[in-house]
């Protein structure tokens, strides 16, 4: 892969930005899924707006998906940098991400970036750069970091709420987390469970616990006070760390692709706040059977759509043959079906999007959140359960629950989608929302601003 600029090891001097001066170089190292390098690349964006020379550290499939995703601006201050993994014959190159890797090769990926510690240590011994910032998932990287005495944070891709959970969960057992609004279900706690013992299982003599409070000052958080304000101050006393907010992600809408153009044409002839937009994320798949019940509650909602139904690598489907049948036919002008990704921002951004059928992964609820769009929650696992509760704490989203054997149903889909788009609980989710949005944009840049001076400090008083 070509970095953004010929020169890799170009060194920038101090450049002063709208935000202040800063001449500082970070090497930037998440763990290698989409939806963790995507808010690392935000907040790489971010830092280069205040000066940092960033350099976006990661195998060369992660970031050949988010090249196209780096404005011009950025050329000269985001450099891409390969980290090649160690050759073994079940994990070829283009399974050097989770996106579209088979589960049973999970662990077989986060033990092969471990083995490319050297890889990543010559890689900071080249950049000699002032600062790491990390993903937890890979907390070796701070030791790595360290041994060339090169400070380290942690950037975290979670809410606070989330986070502070877990971590009460593994340093507190048997205590109560004391907040009641955020919760997992029976079948969701059995779920969490059987994760947690394969994570148990797979764990190496040598890993690191990842809530230790270790010698990190600063844990960075993809997040805002504005939304997480309670959970960040839990947290941060919880864990010892001094959580950081960097604010909402930055939105380029700098796509304007042709193939597109049908799609947002069409969208453009829609009322305002009359069409849903369903997506669950570029790692997340619908089962047969919950694909059967989103089309019928779908269709029993009469309401417009467009809905990204994709399917994983290697199992891909025709559209008709997937769906009931006759659906498409049924639908007719009223929703758009689509098997690759969708311009998410752009739909988002869109007056006539009135509401997101969301797996409720953290960049997309923060999204959502940014543009005013509320929320239809139809969280699947990992953090999404939490992140939903959260949402409709804050008064912007409403849940579709599923009974106890984990199963969603067209009529509930179909009541809610109505209630969301044509009822007054929709204009009651969409005032608070646009209320949220609002504060966000009062204060867009400020969290970060000062996220940017506590890694100015952090360095100095790290190197004196």
């Amino acid at each position: 892969m070509t970095p953004n600029s010929t020169n890799k090891n170009l060194i920038m001097g101090s450049q002063v930005t709208e935000h202040g001066t800063s001449n500082l170089s970070v090497v930037m190292f998440p763990w290698l899924a989409y939806g963790h390098i995507l808010p690392f690349l935000n907040v790489a964006k971010k830092l280069a707006d205040r000066g940092f020379l960033i350099y976006l550290c990661s195998t060369p499939i992660n970031l050949k998906s988010i090249i196209n995703k780096i404005p011009e601006k950025y050329a000269d201050s985001i450099q891409l940098i390969e980290l090649h993994l160690p050759e073994l014959p079940e994990l070829p190159p283009h399974y050097h991400t989770t996106n579209g890797l088979p589960p049973h090769l999970n662990h077989t990926l986060k033990k092969a970036l471990k083995m490319s510690k050297p890889n990543f240590s010559k890689i900071l011994e080249n950049l000699k750069p002032d600062l790491v910032i990390y993903d937890i998932m890979q907390q070796w990287a701070q030791h790595v970091a360290n041994e060339q005495n090169i400070p380290a944070v942690r950037l975290l891709t979670f809410s606070a709420a989330v986070t502070s959970y877990f971590v009460n969960l593994v340093k507190k057992p048997g205590v109560k987390f004391p907040f009641p609004a955020i919760y997992l279900r029976k079948i969701e706690q059995v779920k969490l469970g059987e994760m947690m013992a394969r994570s148990a299982k797979d764990q190496e003599p040598d890993d690191d616990d990842q809530t230790a409070d270790g010698t990190t000052q600063i844990a960075l958080m993809c997040t805002s006070r504005i939304i997480d304000a309670k959970y960040i101050d839990f947290l941060s006393e919880l864990s010892n760390w001094k959580v950081v907010p960097v604010g909402p992600p930055v939105q380029d809408l700098i796509t304007n692709d042709v193939d597109d153009k049908e799609l947002m044409d069409w969208l453009g002839t829609k009322d305002e706040n009359s069409t849903v937009f369903v997506s669950f994320g570029s790692e997340y798949f619908l089962s047969k059977e919950d694909m059967e019940e989103v089309a019928f509650g779908l269709e029993l909602s009469n309401v417009d759509f467009i809905w990204v139904a994709r399917f994983p690598k290697g199992e891909e489907q025709n559209l008709e043959d997937a769906l009931p049948k006759g659906f498409l036919e049924r639908i007719g002008e009223r929703g758009r079906v689509l098997d690759k990704f969708a311009p998410q921002l752009r739909i988002l951004n869109h007056t006539s999007t009135g509401g997101f059928i969301s797996h409720c992964g953290w960049n997309s609820v923060m999204e959502s959140i940014d543009f005013g769009v509320p929320i239809i929650a139809m969280p699947m696992h990992l953090d999404q359960p939490m992140n939903a509760r959260l949402i409709v704490e804050l008064g912007v989203a409403v849940e579709i629950v599923r009974d106890d054997d984990g199963k969603i149903h067209r009529g509930e889909i179909a009541e809610t989608l109505k209630d969301v788009i044509t009822e007054k609980m929709g204009g009651n989710l969409r005032a608070k929302m646009r209320d949220i949005s609002k504060n966000l944009n009062s204060i867009r840049g400020e969290e970060m601003d000062t996220a940017a001076q506590e890694l100015i400090q952090f360095c100095k008083i790290s190197t004196n």
